[in-house]
């Protein structure tokens, strides 16, 4: 695996890369970055050039300052640009997570440098704005850490006193039923090194602020034609198996699997599952 830096977009986006073939970018979500990808990169690349990059704002990316540089169609930009900046015309790509609604406004705006879609526990855009708009307090209720991080500067505050404490208590709190914590002290180091650099945190809650400003004239929609997989994790404690519902009404060609023994980090609970569905969605 190696790592690399490339200017995309106007800004610096920092990844990591390792394999041959077919390009495929993973996209991670917060509170992770590329090391998100950790148990899928080494299996995917036996077949795939695989590309992880930290997204804007996180880790050694560009922390570009303003809420307004954090707009959805903003980061799609920079994964359409980081695209064609790899030498490439079109990509497989997977998002979980926030990189999952990257992944899907990508889809929308970019088609045509998206060969293959691939989301992990994230619903389409259009579906987490009706939730959070129309009553749905079930989600509300899930969601009550969006309306938090609304707050200026109190979320920084409250996460960056304790990294250790905040990421530790993030990957047991949403662990599904059953399982235990695999999750190492020396993979918890890694997300504590990565959060402390600065600027990082009000960046990553700026995903959160930009979206949650621009919500009512959000515009994400239109049907995707290119193949597309959802992966879900039922005991996901973010966001309600219910959003997942009406996914067909964006897609022409759609596969839904859902795992009810994974929660929200469904590619953490259940790498086995999610690294053969993966393969198996990007070589049909």
């Amino acid at each position: 695996m190696t790592q690399h830096f490339i200017t995309v977009n106007g800004i610096r986006l920092h990844y990591v890369e390792e394999g041959q073939g077919e390009l495929v970018i993973l996209l991670h979500g917060f509170p992770e970055f590329w090391y998100g990808w950790r148990k899928q990169i080494p299996v995917l690349s036996k077949k795939y050039r695989v590309v992880a990059p930290d997204m804007r704002g996180y880790n050694l990316s560009d922390k570009p300052k303003g809420i307004q540089n954090y707009k959805i169609e903003i980061l799609a930009s920079d994964i359409a640009a980081l695209v064609k900046a790899l030498g490439e015309e079109q990509a497989i790509i997977a998002g979980h997570d926030w990189g999952g609604a990257v992944a899907w406004a990508v889809a929308t705006l970019h088609p045509q440098v998206v060969k293959k879609l691939a989301v992990l526990n994230i619903c389409h855009p259009s579906e987490m704005k009706k939730a959070l708009m129309g009553f749905n307090l079930a989600q509300w209720k899930k969601s009550y850490y969006i309306f938090l991080f609304q707050l200026p500067r109190l979320p920084e505050r409250f996460i960056g006193k304790d990294l250790k404490g905040f990421f530790t208590k993030a990957f047991t709190t949403f662990l599904p039923k059953g399982k235990a914590s695999t999750i190492t002290s020396e993979e918890i180091a890694k997300y504590v090194e990565a959060y402390s650099q600065p600027g990082m945190l009000t960046a990553a809650i700026n995903y959160y602020r930009a979206t949650f400003r621009q919500l009512g004239s959000m515009h994400i929609s239109g049907k995707l034609t290119m193949p597309v997989l959802m992966i879900w994790g039922e005991q996901d404690h973010a966001l309600g198996k219910e959003l997942t519902y009406n996914t067909k009404n964006y897609c022409t060609d759609l596969e839904l699997i859902y795992d009810p023994t994974s929660g929200h980090f469904i590619q953490h609970d259940n790498p086995e599952l999610v690294n053969g569905k993966l393969l198996e969605f990007f070589e049909k």
